[in-house]
């Protein structure tokens, strides 16, 4: 979502692609003086020391007789990954020498952030860099470079890890405090203590390994109603696995009927509190169309890392003549009277939380339920665009709606590149899907994305967004899946269409009519809705987004 008053030409195009980073040119003369990565230069001539979803070793290079070549294909990104030993709590640079089309370099560990940078790149070699610090408790972290959808091959040679060696591991101790966190009819999420030196942990269950965790929680997802399982976890690290911990049994809950207060197609908008070129609103005054709201944003508490806070912007009261947080929680509670609900978002296009740690999670559970009771809000918009950890996000959300407990609703906003096969709010979904309400993915500053079908579509057109939805539909059920627009040209840097573009896709989507070149292989009648960035922009068109598409979603059936 955009929080900036203007963007540059510049800035738009970034903007297409996620995770953009200035690139830093390098003086070639200046050699790093430790290389952590193995086979930096793949001049073994074989990908040694990497693990690459596709690749190979060219016998064009920057220096040297080798480099990495690889084409991304389809939904696959030709990714390279070496992990690495670190030593937590310390700073490391990162550089390579990079050619073709949209490259990317970057980081990542259990304990911090993961950071990437990214070049247009070219045919002549580029150096480019990046530097990270790691957490307290990171000892290894994933050098990582790849390409983008549709481009053609890249190029890296001469990888460079400058900083403190984390040496040769131990193997780890067997994990203890196994315990049930939570659980649903399909799910069952547990937790357990850290273990120094682990770079991730395997959980078993019923004796056959579930899945991997890089923290210390995880949630066991697809399993059936009213049934008990028996869960061990181990640790790992490069000198091996540890024993498996003692075992627990967990038993999943019944089943029961999803969002049944909500109506069956929805519309949710986003009201900001914050003045940027938009038309400034009181909650009172958002038209009635809209079914769900999501206040934007909660904003990182600087004086607690992961603690989240809110009050009205002193900006909007000014430009309202006058606005407090006492008359947008009298306004809240007017709206909810009528059917209305509420979910304080986090993240947009600028804000972040982190939740990089198991006390900031702590921190951020217990800031969100006191901004929910205090407001009268139902529930969570995540709208985190940028350094988000997996599993502590999806531990958060499930802590928070345990908190709330009946009536909680849970929303989420993920850009288009991160629902694509293996993005974030993909992995996320994974583990916290049972409780969610709706998803509606923004369907704008997206550029080209691969459809379900695998073929390329450009933003812009009813084909971007169905080819795009069926990502989700067949992930999610048709009633968790709503399809996110800009309300104006001004809401959004590209990928505004008109609403009547909104409605003909919601059309092909629900009964399979007014389809564009691609037709989705079955109908979803159940299709949640839609949704606009904002409320705001929305109002200064006259409510033409709200008052073309709401009224359409009500024929879906």
């Amino acid at each position: 979502m955009f929080r900036a008053l203007a963007m540059s030409a510049l800035v738009v195009a970034a903007l297409a692609t996620p995770a953009a980073a200035t690139v830093t040119m390098l003086d070639p003369a200046s050699g790093s003086s430790v290389n952590l990565v193995s086979n930096p230069g793949f001049e073994t001539g074989t990908l040694a020391g990497w693990s690459c979803t596709s690749g190979t070793v060219t016998g064009t290079a920057r220096t040297g007789e080798h480099a990495l070549s690889a084409t991304p294909a389809g939904q696959d990104q030709a990714r390279c990954t070496q992990t690495v030993r670190v030593q937590p709590n310390s700073t490391y640079k990162l550089s390579a020498w990079v050619r073709g089309s949209l490259v990317y370099l970057g980081a990542g560990g259990a304990g911090m952030t993961e950071t990437s940078t990214w070049t247009p790149g070219g045919a002549d070699w580029t150096q480019f860099s990046l530097s990270f610090t790691t957490g307290a408790s990171t000892t290894s972290v994933g050098v990582f470079t790849h390409g983008w959808y549709g481009q053609p091959a890249y190029q890296v040679d001469d990888v460079v890890l400058d900083g403190a060696s984390g040496g040769r591991p131990e193997l780890p101790s067997v994990p203890s405090g196994l315990s049930t966190t939570g659980s649903s009819a399909n799910t069952i999420s547990l937790a357990w203590s850290a273990v120094a030196g682990a770079d991730g942990y395997s959980v078993y269950r019923d004796g056959v390994k579930a899945g991997d965790a890089t923290g210390t929680s995880f949630t066991d997802t697809g399993l059936k109603p009213s049934t008990t399982h028996t869960y061990a976890v181990t640790a790992y690290n490069g000198a091996g696995e540890s024993a498996r911990s003692s075992t627990i049994s967990a038993t999943t809950g019944r089943e029961s009927e999803p969002n049944p207060a909500l109506p069956k197609h929805l519309l949710t908008g986003y009201w900001q509190n914050f003045v940027n070129g938009a038309a400034p609103l009181r909650i009172r005054d958002v038209n009635n169309h809209y079914d769900i709201i999501a206040i934007a944003f909660a904003d990182a508490d600087p004086a607690k890392p992961g603690a989240v806070t809110f009050k009205v912007d002193s900006g909007l009261s000014s430009a309202l003549g006058g606005y407090s947080d006492a008359d947008m929680i009298a306004d809240i509670a007017a709206k909810r009277a009528q059917g209305k609900k509420f979910v304080f978002s986090v993240g947009g296009e600028k804000g972040n939380v982190d939740l990089s740690s198991s006390a900031n999670v702590a921190n951020f559970v217990s800031s969100m339920e006191a901004l929910i009771r205090k407001f009268g809000v139902d529930g969570l918009d995540i709208d985190l665009e940028h350094g988000m950890h997996v599993d502590n996000v999806a531990a958060a959300s499930r802590q928070l709606q345990q908190r709330i407990g009946a009536g909680f609703v849970l929303t989420m906003a993920p850009q288009t590149i991160d629902t694509q096969p293996g993005g974030r709010y993909l992995q996320l979904l994974a583990k916290i899907k049972d409780i969610t309400t709706v998803v509606h993915m923004q369907y704008y500053n997206s550029g080209s994305m691969n459809g379900c079908d695998g073929k390329v579509y450009s933003q812009g057109g009813v084909d971007f967004i169905t080819a795009q939805a069926c990502i989700l539909l067949e992930t999610l059920r048709a009633d968790q899946v709503a399809l996110g627009l800009p309300a104006s040209p001004s809401g959004a840097g590209s990928g505004y269409v008109d609403p009547g573009v909104v409605n003909n896709a919601l059309s092909c989507l629900a009964k399979g009519t007014n389809c564009g070149s691609f037709k989705p292989s079955r109908t979803y009648p159940d299709l949640r809705g839609a949704m606009t960035w904002s409320i705001n922009w929305d109002k200064s068109s006259g409510d033409r987004f709200s008052g073309t598409v709401r009224p359409h979603l009500g024929s879906l059936g």
